[in-house]
């Protein structure tokens, strides 16, 4: 049972931004400007509500990118998406947390009390300003930066120009700047409330977002940001209060455990699930690369995150599975531990543990009850898993996490992981950095793979000079992203596509880089090999014809082999427009603007 202090979410209904004090006096019954603004309490209950537009990883987080492949072809990386009439991100509900914000920030001074207190709360409501502008310029670029609550007679603000998106993100780092200075340390803040820390990684991830953005658009400057986003990593990796953990092996697998009844097939070694444990802890309030949790309690607030884990409706993509390493820390097409592909038991041999952490196969456990698996020996091909990869990342084998709606494990907003990838990144793009970097930041996440079914006792080591990957220049030809990077950054870029995958970030990753064509590589709707001996597997393992109606296509594979693999579409290679980076401004708000709102280019 966890027993925990939790930040309740208060239902508080914001004061509208046109209230007049038209009344001398105060009324009893009713939350008015006239009495709100009088204590901190007050302050923070305003503050409560904007804690759920903290982002936590669901199952469709990177529906859009290259790691997954819904049932269905996604209508943003086919060009399927036109221009909304309305809506589209950018109506009066879209702008409400901003606008809420500003309303607070015109108000706060009228309470009087400890200035530090006071400025606690004022610090929250500028992160989730800066949090709510760093969305909104990701999404349509240029944006108007508005720091005052509107009304209807605000012409002004109302039909103000959009903002130029380097000045929003510089109102955006003062924000931040603002909360790092006055946030309390993470000791003297509720569980599940906002701290120093938690501003400083938002910090870090908005300036790499940005340095990353202008460098790979050759637009002057970019060092200025990815210096800014090493600074803030820096602080937090000084800070010793966050380090990469290896839990206790809750669900471990020691030889001879896992028995698969249809082919007496026995593990042959020892699998402590390191990774994955992260991401189904009960209670990550004591865990030390958890920087800012949410927190899920029995009866009070839980989610559907497990049960819908294994009910997604989401492949993984075969380009994403090929880019986990081998155990030897070399890629598949120059590790000689490399058994290849010609079913999942050989392709999930001596890779980087992190794949069979994360994706469905028969070394995740059964349920505690050893009555119903989790994991599958051979994960079906439907609609329910489309490439026959099943991400099982969040997936828990604890029965009661599995019902509907009833999972209560805590859930990462702010992971350590991610600052130590930030300060690898911007660092090696600024050309800086050295093997010492490496090993306190990448290094250590390799670290926590050391299993002990690994022969070597861990995975080599990422060096300053690695070997250049060939999966770099294989699509048609050209380099992977569209232009060439040097090994390092590849490899950098690889880790952070491996750790963090499923978290959401892969999306804004591909943005920043200017890497859309990353999409077109075929590999990225394609599923697994369905080579005549694979179907045979699958249809006598699951004693049915799992392949009847499963559309399957053959290609010349990097080794010159044809293979015949799933291809779960049928229409034509996805083709990348520039336009995809920036969403279309829907028509009504170009109308409504008079002319002061132009249209993303390409739309």
């Amino acid at each position: 049972m966890k027993t925990k202090q939790i930040l309740y979410i208060a239902a508080l209904l914001l004061l509208g931004s046109s209230c007049k004090k038209v009344l001398d006096r105060m009324p009893q019954d009713a939350i008015t400007d006239l009495n709100f603004w009088s204590s901190i309490d007050n302050l923070k209950l305003y503050c409560n509500n904007f804690y759920s537009a903290l982002y936590v990883p669901n199952i469709d987080a990177d529906e859009r990118s290259d790691n997954c492949v819904k049932n269905t072809p996604n209508t943003w990386l086919y060009g399927d998406v036109v221009v909304p009439a309305s809506g589209g991100g950018w109506d009066n509900s879209d702008w409400s947390n901003i606008r809420n914000a500003n309303y607070f920030l015109l108000r706060y001074r009228e309470v009087v009390d400890d200035p530090v207190k006071i400025n606690q709360y004022v610090g929250e409501i500028r992160f989730f300003r800066a949090y709510e502008y760093f969305n909104k310029v990701k999404t349509f670029g240029d944006v108007p930066w508005i720091n005052q609550d509107l009304n209807v007679n605000d012409t002004t603000f109302l039909y103000k120009q959009r903002t130029p998106r380097q000045t929003v993100i510089d109102s955006v780092i003062e924000d931040l700047n603002f909360a790092v200075n006055n946030l309390p340390e993470p000791n003297n803040a509720e569980l599940g409330r906002l701290h120093k820390y938690a501003a400083l990684q938002l910090l870090a991830r908005v300036n790499l977002y940005q340095g990353t953005w202008m460098k790979y658009r050759s637009i002057a400057g970019w060092e200025a940001y990815l210096n800014k986003a090493v600074n803030a990593a820096r602080q937090m990796m000084q800070s010793n209060r966050y380090e990469i953990v290896r839990p206790a092996a809750l669900y471990y697998f020691k030889t001879g455990d896992l028995v698969d009844a249809k082919t007496n097939t026995h593990a042959a070694k020892d699998y402590p699930l390191y990774y994955r444990e992260q991401f189904i802890t009960e209670d990550l309030t004591g865990n030390k690369e958890c920087v800012l949790p949410k927190i899920y309690l029995v009866n009070v607030l839980t989610s559907g995150l497990s049960r819908t884990s294994g009910e997604s409706g989401t492949g993984i993509s075969k380009d994403l599975i090929e880019d986990f390493l081998c155990d030897d820390g070399l890629p598949v097409r120059l590790s000689p531990r490399y058994k290849g592909d010609d079913s999942t038991t050989l392709e999930f041999q001596n890779r980087d543990p992190r794949l069979r952490n994360m994706i469905d196969n028969r070394f995740l456990p059964t349920f505690l009850n050893n009555t119903s698996p989790t994991s599958n020996y051979f994960t079906t091909v439907n609609s329910g898993s489309p490439t026959g990869y099943l991400s099982m990342k969040f997936r828990s084998p604890i029965p009661q996490q599995n019902e509907a709606n009833q999972t209560t494990y805590d859930m990462f907003v702010f992971r350590y992981a991610e600052v130590l990838l930030i300060y690898a990144e911007a660092l090696a793009e600024l050309g800086t950095i050295t093997q010492a970097d490496l090993d306190k930041s990448v290094n250590l996440l390799r670290a926590r793979l050391d299993e002990p079914s690994l022969p070597n006792g861990k995975m080599a080591r990422l060096l300053i000079n690695p070997p250049a990957d060939p999966a770099a220049t294989t699509i048609a030809g050209r380099a992977r992203y569209g232009y060439a990077v040097s090994p390092l950054i590849y490899e950098i870029r690889r880790e952070r596509r491996i750790e963090l995958a499923f978290e959401g970030f892969r999306w804004d990753d591909i943005v920043r880089w200017n890497a859309g064509k990353l999409i077109e590589n075929p590999k990225t709707v394609y599923g697994i090999v369905a080579s005549t001996a694979v179907q045979n597997m699958y249809n006598s393992y699951f004693n049915s014809n799992v392949f009847l109606g499963v559309n399957t296509t053959t290609f010349a594979d990097w080794d010159g082999k044809q293979k015949k693999v799933v291809a779960p579409y049928t229409r034509a290679m996805r083709t990348w427009n520039d336009k995809l980076y920036l969403s279309p401004i829907p028509t009504d708000q170009i109308t409504l603007g008079q002319g002061s709102l132009t249209q993303n280019p390409g739309w």
